[in-house]
């Protein structure tokens, strides 16, 4: 495993928690 494979999954976990926290606090109002 590369440092780029590393860093690229790290930006797409960041991403996907980000879009999940905006889905919730959506959700709430």
């Amino acid at each position: 495993m590369s440092i780029l494979d590393g860093v690229s999954l790290t930006l797409a976990m960041g991403l996907f928690i980000f879009l999940l926290v905006a889905l919730l606090r959506a959700e709430r109002g």
